[in-house]
């Protein structure tokens, strides 16, 4: 067996296969586990993703929020531990495969339209 191989079988026990279909413009919404001291609770984080990178274990998707009149981007690792769920809140249609103009915009500019022939 070459190294290849040997290191997709390592990462395949890791995958998750649970993960819904994710597109580039869907709004989600993330439950991320968060410790605090010996407690464990599961914050969400709703926002647009505006890019996603695939790689195997490695994927990765920018989810980015207005909060409190700020940009807030944030990169989740989807097989990670730490992601407890994720929901598709809404599809986006969008002509892009990277968003990073939403960047630039502010108000209703960054609103997105819905897509309805892809099922939630």
């Amino acid at each position: 067996m070459n190294a290849e191989a040997i290191i997709r079988s390592i990462e395949a026990e890791h995958l998750k296969n649970d993960l819904p279909q994710i597109y580039v413009g869907d709004t989600v919404r993330v439950g991320v586990k968060i410790k605090e001291g010996n407690k464990e609770r599961v914050q969400p984080y709703e926002g647009t993703v505006i890019a996603m990178r695939n790689g195997g274990i490695n994927e990765t998707i920018t989810v980015r929020k207005i909060f409190q009149g700020v940009g807030v981007e944030r990169v989740f690792l989807l097989h990670s531990p730490i992601l407890d769920k994720i929901k598709v809140v809404r599809r986006g249609k969008v002509r892009r495969a990277k968003l990073y103009y939403l960047r630039d915009r502010v108000g209703k500019a960054t609103r997105i339209l819905q897509r309805f022939d892809r099922p939630i």
